[in-house]
């Protein structure tokens, strides 16, 4: 059977995507001069130990750690300001506050779904997958409806721009490129301090306003610490639950055996969505600096070097993932790192499955057919280290 990257070119240069095996789970690449984790166990090593794998790598990129863009950042922050930061935040995804919020994403995805009625074709991404986890996050920060769109637009494109920056570029051209990309970002950061400003002249009760008043052992967040918090959640909210409604979906029309099992039983939707960030991690790599020179899987890295942990390779592992190439929704146990493992586990996790949850199911109830079009090829995510589509064209009817 022809996999979903063989169909569709999905990047490449992941090759775990066509069913090949790394040479070795630790690797060095001298073009980018950074090392490679793609082994599952390796994996879990370097993602659970914050004292010698960094998450501030920022350092070690050409254009510098600037605190405008990392202060308050959780997933650039190290213990023990990791610590205190993100208990002053977990409150805002607790599994309480994430039931609260259902009955809102069911009304906004039903409201949604509205607007495709009635056509034989549409945008996944556009019409559900891109408005519904903005829509979340802005109401969460309490951003008027009227300015939401703004977000929409500047996720999109720091999403596309951020797909050309290379690794393997010198540092002159990685440092050009990246500025010219951090213009949507540079525009999202001014409204969000804008808004934090409103925020501590006007205080209320939201989620940004419990950061303003937050107290941090006897000292209060700065504007970029709470500035950056909010960056992080829209980022991190739209990059994983988009990718993740549209990833699943693409898996469906992939392995209709699989869309027919799930149709006739919805009490496999969560197995689905676990399968689907498995095999298609939307995420596909985070990063790492190591502070000392330290030994994993056999291989000796220096201190001061850039470490990849490719999410996308670990998640096919066959030493934990039997018959890792296969898209199952039954999969038990499956403890995929989709979401990341350890100290940086995605804080809006529990949020992203259940919109995922609710998005699916209401999908499947509006829709008994939902296929891509021919001529119409799907467009992925042009970053080399997401796995995701950015234009995912359906039609409602069988061919």
């Amino acid at each position: 059977m022809t996999t979903p990257a063989e169909r569709w070119g999905i990047h490449p240069e992941h090759f775990w995507l066509y069913g090949r095996r790394p040479r070795q789970p630790v690797e060095f690449d001298e073009k980018t001069n950074a090392w490679n984790v793609y082994g599952y166990p390796e994996a879990l090593e370097v993602l659970g130990d914050p004292a010698a794998f960094s998450s501030h790598m920022a350092r070690l990129l050409p254009m510098g750690a600037d605190e405008a863009f990392t202060e308050g950042d959780l997933l650039q922050t190290d213990p023990p300001d990791h610590r205190e930061l993100r208990k002053l935040v977990s409150h805002a995804f607790t599994p309480k506050v994430v039931a609260d919020l259902e009955p809102r994403i069911t009304a906004l995805t039903h409201e949604l779904l509205d607007g495709l009625a009635g056509r034989d074709e549409f945008d996944l991404m556009t019409g559900l997958a891109y408005p519904l986890p903005v829509t979340v996050v802005a109401e969460l920060l309490s951003i008027p409806g009227a300015d939401r769109h703004l977000f929409e637009g500047w996720m999109t494109d720091i999403v596309h721009s951020l797909g050309d920056v290379s690794m393997e570029d010198d540092p002159e051209d990685q440092e050009r490129i990246f500025e010219a990309s951090m213009a949507p970002m540079r525009k999202m950061l001014e409204y969000l301090r804008e808004h934090t400003a409103e925020c501590r002249r006007r205080p209320r009760e939201d989620l940004l306003g419990k950061l303003v008043t937050a107290d941090l052992d006897g000292r209060r967040l700065t504007d970029n610490h709470v500035v950056n918090f909010a960056k992080m959640l829209l980022i991190a909210g739209y990059l994983t639950t988009t990718m993740l409604i549209g990833n699943t979906v693409l898996c469906l029309d992939a392995y209709p055996e699989q869309a027919a099992r799930v149709r006739a039983d919805r009490s496999l939707v969560p197995g689905l969505l676990e399968e689907s960030m498995r095999f298609l991690s939307p995420v596909a790599a985070t990063y790492r600096a190591t502070t000392r020179d330290v030994e994993i899987a056999g291989q000796s890295l220096p201190a001061d070097r850039m470490v990849m942990v490719w999410f996308g390779a670990a998640n096919r592992d066959p030493r934990q993932f039997p018959d890792p190439d296969a898209f199952d929704v039954t999969r038990g146990p499956n403890p995929h790192l989709g979401f990341g493992r350890g100290i940086h586990f995605c804080l809006g996790g529990p949020l992203a499955r259940m919109e995922g949850r609710v998005a699916l199911n209401l999908l499947l109830d509006r829709f008994p057919e939902l296929h891509t079009v021919p001529g119409r090829p799907p467009a992925f995510m042009p970053g080399f280290d997401t796995t995701g589509v950015s234009s995912l064209p359906l039609r409602t009817s069988a061919a």
